[in-house]
Formats: structure tokens, sequence, C-alpha cells
């Protein structure tokens, strides 16, 4: 269409022409394309709504990608066209699920109807696809009271069969936690409310929006007439935020089934350390909970008449959680970081790359100092050191006004934030050795129970495996930008669940900003994140489909 001379010079009126343009790359070089497509995004026909396309083009052309190994250009624009031009659509998808008040955490039969339908919209939704589908009866659940609750089914899905193509797992979940307008919210969490591009709602980024993203990238090449690139599977869940009950064993059972055709599984359940750069999540801390019981008696004591002749049982147990961790946040166990993997020079780098603005991340948090001065220290503490917090204190008294009471027992909670390659069952012999010595050495005449409540270990992944290259492609395809390879502080017990039984690369790709609010008050989703999410999943589809 155009000779070398005029290649440089030509600026396209449209997207068509420059994707005729691109073709000639191997002719006559990628520097003078590299040049139009800054032409093309800087002259004023660009529209806004291309603008993350372009930027695309212009990364993948940086990097040498159009070539045999190349996304197709003009599929990728008519999918990110077809997702512009349809996001209204997505929207008022997600305000649909979002009215569904799928809360797993309250015991109740009519939160339990709602988790049902909700599983049922979904599941109708996959259908309409085109997916196989399969809900998956998971029995009842029994609880603390006696009371015997049904538990949603979870979804099992597949789209293609084809051997030559690689087979992507998608795990997401569709319940949420509690939420009520009393409680704080500036709108009903259970209908989603766009301001100011915000999109607020109970489940918009935790987990609803996430999995919709999933689906909306399907729908496109569906709506496209366009052959998926690799073959999707989906497991999908309501009693996350209880726990997963049954899932384990649901996973367990279908390891040689449902999971045998899998390469790789993906979950978008967490958000991004920045409000406006993506990341990918390549590990998260696990979690061992621990109670400690000190008791006199079964029945309070009047401070006046007994106090001063007794070892109270407050008294010892606020000694026993001074003793595990200091001022500067080491945590005083004995023992408790042999384990821990040792820094190396690679991971540093790692930290030195993050996008971290230490002041917005402060005001952000409403907190005025933290422990560490500078970002690689700040993200280290998060997710590569252990972390002792103490939670609460059941028994004592906590109500507003004066009460001279002394507890007759007390129970402290606790939980220390493991890391690679801390061990559950030492860390619970740890603990309690500790506080034995301790409570040892007090002399006091109480008795005193230690119990680990809960023990889930760590999960990182090999961040040099395919899917890990294909998310970062699919990102810099997308957003422009290289992503932010990050840890979660938190612990998303799927992910080792899946590895551990499945035995297939697992990684997290959020689409959240790090300002979402997941479980708080006004959680939210960016209408941005929640469409430019949806276009990174249909460029992830297709760059699997070049990396298998």
């Amino acid at each position: 269409m155009f000779g070398s001379t005029a290649l440089c010079y030509f600026i396209p009126t449209d997207w068509r022409q420059l994707c005729e343009i691109t073709t000639l790359l191997e002719e006559f070089g990628r520097s003078k394309v590299q040049r139009l497509v800054l032409i093309f995004i800087r002259s004023s026909c660009v529209k806004p709504f291309q603008a993350a396309s372009l930027l695309a083009v212009l990364l993948l052309l940086e990097g040498g990608m159009f070539s045999s190994h190349s996304l197709p250009p003009a599929l990728l624009e008519k999918v990110f066209q077809y997702i512009d031009l349809h996001q209204d659509e997505f929207v008022q998808t997600l305000k649909e699920w979002v009215a569904i008040k799928s809360d797993s955490v309250q015991p109740m039969p009519r939160f339990r109807q709602e988790l049902f339908r909700m599983m049922a919209v979904a599941a109708d939704t996959l259908q309409h696809l085109g997916a196989r589908v399969t809900s998956v009866d998971m029995g009842s659940q029994q609880l603390p009271d006696g009371q015997s609750l049904p538990i949603p089914p979870v979804i099992l899905a597949e789209l293609g069969n084809d051997p030559t193509k690689g087979t992507v797992c998608f795990y997401g979940h569709l319940d949420v936690q509690p939420a009520d307008q009393g409680d704080g919210w500036l709108t009903d969490p259970y209908v989603l409310t766009e301001v100011d591009g915000k999109l607020y709602g109970r489940g918009a980024t935790d987990n609803k929006g996430p999995v919709l993203a999933w689906i909306n990238a399907v729908s496109a090449f569906r709506a496209l007439e366009q052959d998926l690139p690799v073959n999707i599977k989906f497991i999908i869940e309501g009693m996350e935020e209880a726990g997963s009950v049954a899932l384990e064993e649901l996973v367990e059972k279908e390891k040689n089934r449902f999971f045998s055709g899998v390469d790789y599984i993906v979950i978008s359940d967490n958000l991004w350390i920045s409000q406006r750069k993506p990341a990918i999540t390549y590990g998260t801390r696990g979690n061992s909970y621990f109670t400690v019981e000190v008791k006199c008696r079964d029945q309070d004591f009047h401070s006046g008449t007994f106090g001063g002749i007794l070892h109270e049982p407050m008294a010892d147990l606020v000694a026993l959680l001074g003793s595990l961790v200091d001022s500067s946040g080491h945590i005083l166990v004995p023992g408790i970081y042999d384990e821990v993997a040792p820094l190396t020079e690679e991971e540093i780098n790692t930290y030195k790359a993050i996008h971290l603005d230490l002041e917005e991340y402060r005001n952000s948090s409403r907190v005025e100092k933290f422990l560490f001065d500078t970002k690689e220290e700040i993200l280290m503490h998060l997710w590569r050191y252990p972390s002792l917090s103490i939670h609460g204190i059941e028994g004592a008294f906590d109500e507003p006004g004066a009460k001279t009471v002394i507890p007759g027992q007390v129970i402290g909670k606790f939980s220390i934030r493991l890391v690679p390659h801390m061990n559950v069952s030492v860390v619970e012999k740890q603990v309690t050795q500790h506080l034995e010595d301790v409570f040892s050495k007090r002399n006091s005449s109480n008795k005193m129970v230690v119990s680990m409540t809960l023990g889930l270990h760590p999960w990182i992944a090999n961040i040099n495996d395919t899917q890990y290259l294909a998310a970062k492609r699919a990102i810099r395809t997308v957003f422009g930008t290289e992503p932010d390879m990050i840890r979660d502080g938190s612990t998303i017990p799927i992910a080792k669940m899946f590895q551990e039984i499945v035995h297939k690369s697992v990684v997290l790709i959020p689409l959240g900003a790090v300002d979402d609010g997941e479980h708080s008050q006004n959680e939210k989703i960016n209408r941005w994140n929640y469409i430019e999410g949806t276009k990174l999943f249909a460029a992830f589809f297709l760059e699997m489909a070049q990396l298998h």
C-alpha cells in the first residue's frame, strides 16, 4: 500500500489503516513503525477508547513480537472494540449479579437461597456461551448450634476440548461478605452505583467483577464468531468467604477427571498494590491462628473482694501476649525465623522495580507512621517475612462504662502469617513451648491451654512458568506497562490447594485497585479496571495460545 519512504510520514486516519501498515514491519523495519504508531497515538484522530490498544501495538513492536509468534492485530482490534462498545452491557450484568445477596458468612436460610440463586444465574450464563456445565451437589453444612444448611453447588464448566490447544482453568467465587447500609455504606451495598467511574457494591471487586470479566472475555470471542484460542474451564464456588466448605474434597475427587486435561490455573481474587498499575501475584502468606486460655474459675470476681489475693487470669494473659512480639514488630518466639527463606539479590531487585508511592500508601491507609521507612522494607515485611498480630481477648469486659470485675477466665487470640519455608506444625510447637515457658516463670496457680485453631501453609509459584510470561505480555498489550510482580500478605488457601492436589501452575491475576475496599464498607471496582480487565483476559487467551 505504501512505499518505504512514505511509511515514516504517513499518518493513518483509522485503526484499519494502522493494522495494514503493521504488516510491512518485516520489510521496512521496526523503528519506522514505532514512530508511526507514536504519531498515530498523538494525532487528533485517535479516540480515547483506542489508547490502550494502540499502546499495546507499540509495545508489541518494541518487543519484536510482530513476527510468526505475534498476536494478530486485526483480531485484537475486533475483540477490544467489541468490549468497548458493549461495556455498558457488562456493567449492567454486574449490577444484576451484585443485586443477589449471596452472603455465605451469615448462616441463615434466606442467604442460602440467594446463594443457590446466584449459582444458578452463573450456570445459566455459562450455558448460553455454549459451555458444558455441571452443578455439583455439595451436600449440607452442619453448624455448631446443630442447624443444618445446604451448601450451594460448585459449578464445573468446559468450553472446548481441542487436544492441540492448551487448557486454562479459571477459579472464582460468587459469595460475598455481609453488608448493610447502616454499617457505613454511602449507598445500598446491593445496588451497583456508579460515581465518578467507580462501581460501588458488595462483591463488585471480590469476586463477582473479576468472574464476569473472564466470562465477558469469552463472550467477546463468541459474539465475533471467533474460535477460542485455548480450551477454557471454570470452577466457581459459593462458599469461599466461609472457608470453601467441602471444596478440597471435590478438587481431590475431580483430580483425574475435570482437572485431568488442565494445563494452567488462574485465580483473580486479590488486588493490585497500586491504584493504576496492574500486577501479577506469585505468592501469598500462610496463617496459623492461636488461642491461649487462662482460667482461674468459671465465674468472674469482684475486684474489691478478691483484688490483691489472686493470680488474675487477665494479668497472666496480658503477660503472655506481651511476650510474643516487640515494639518493632519482631516476633519473640525462639526459632520462629529459622526456616524463613533467605533473601536473594534477584528478589531485592523485584521489590525495587515495584511502583509504590509511600506517601500515597500512608495517606490512603490513614496511618501516621509505619514501622519501616523504605518501600523495600515495607514490601518485604508484608510479603516475605512472618508477622504476628494480636486480635482480641474473649471474656474481658469491653462495654462502655466502668465495671470493677476480675474475669475468671479469658482467651487471647493471635495469629502468625507464615512465609516460605515455614512449616505449620513446627510453628505450633514453637509457639506452644514459648508460652509454656513464659507462663511457668509467673508461678501462677491458674491453668493455661494453647490451641492452634487454623493452620494454612504459604504459597509461592515459579514466575518463569508459561502463564506468567503470557500474563506479562497481555498486561503490556492492554495497559502499556510492565506489571508489578507482587506477593500478597494475606492467605488465599485455594492457590496452595490447587498447586498441591492438581499439580499445575497457578497464577493470580488481580483486576482490582488497591483502594477497592474488599470486605469493607463501600467496596467498589473502577469501571476502567473492569473493562480493561476484560480485555486483559482476552489478550491472555491469545498469549497462552502462542506460548503453549
